[in-house]
């Protein structure tokens, strides 16, 4: 990979030593805009710059730029999280056209790779399977994690279908349907597990072991042909159905735990270190 580049593989983005810091909202990647500017024109005060331009854009051409941009949570220097204007591949463009700097070009034309490959994968989901399984294995996992979790990533989205087609529509009633499911297959919600692992912003699912990913698995693909076999329709009978799900792979885990006389359930997680990514025993 080239200097001027963009590294696709982490949550902030090198582009000529400038840091970009960027985040996966809704699917797709967010960039910080005040991180953009700064690495396109060297301002020492970006933050000052940005105001100045949304003003000059919306007086030249009527257009409001902070339209375009949400407010997300981003890592500062100081290692907190604060909200902070981030847009998209599409708006990122446009805000990139409004600064008069030839350093934009090589930024335009990763902003462009990264829209056609969306482009590829939509069009060949094959693609985006591919990518993922890379990801991974440049992280450090496992060949046979990766092929738990990439079959994991399958079955989640069999049962999201089912639910769309089945009455859940918004982001919130699929949290409330995976916590029922959580509840009942590890006593715990997502929120709370995630706590015990001492994660923050982590994928939970990324720093399951092996069990932990096979019953998440099962509780979800249990619920997933409830709601087949019964037809189920509307969030509460959704809800009951994912209870029902997860009660069995909690059953089927309690098994387990009671023969192998251990939980299941671990505090472990896996860590980044300068020898890739270990489950830290």
């Amino acid at each position: 990979m080239q200097k001027e580049d963009l590294n696709t593989n982490t949550k902030i983005a090198i582009f000529k030593g400038n840091k970009i810091r960027r985040i996966l909202y809704q699917n797709e990647w967010w960039f910080s805009v005040v991180d953009v500017v700064e690495a396109l024109t060297g301002s020492v005060k970006p933050s000052v710059y940005w105001n100045a331009m949304k003003n000059r854009v919306k007086s030249d051409d009527g257009i409001q730029l902070s339209t375009i941009c949400r407010q997300l949570k981003l890592q500062s220097s100081d290692g907190k999280f604060y909200e902070t204007d981030c847009a998209n591949t599409e708006g990122m463009f446009r805000i990139v056209q409004s600064i008069p700097s030839p350093k934009a070009e090589p930024l335009k034309r990763w902003l462009a790779k990264v829209g056609y490959e969306r482009i590829q994968e939509i069009e060949d989901p094959e693609l985006a399977t591919k990518r993922t399984r890379l990801l991974y294995k440049l992280k450090g996992y496992s060949e046979d994690w990766i092929e738990k979790r990439m079959r994991g990533i399958a079955i989640r989205e069999e049962l999201t279908d089912e639910w769309q087609k089945r009455g859940a529509r918004e982001k919130r009633e699929y949290e409330i349907l995976t916590a029922e499911i959580s509840k009942a297959t590890f006593g715990m919600i997502p929120k709370e597990y995630k706590k015990l692992k001492g994660l923050k912003r982590e994928n939970l699912r990324d720093h399951m072991n092996d069990f932990e990913l096979i019953f998440t698995m099962l509780g979800e693909r249990a619920t997933t042909e409830i709601h087949r076999v019964e037809d189920s329709q509307g969030v509460p009978k959704l809800k009951s159905d994912a209870k029902a799900g997860g009660n069995i792979a909690g059953g089927a885990r309690k098994k387990l735990e009671k023969r192998l006389r251990r939980p299941v359930i671990t505090k472990n997680n896996y860590l980044k270190n300068p020898e890739g990514r270990k489950l830290i025993k």
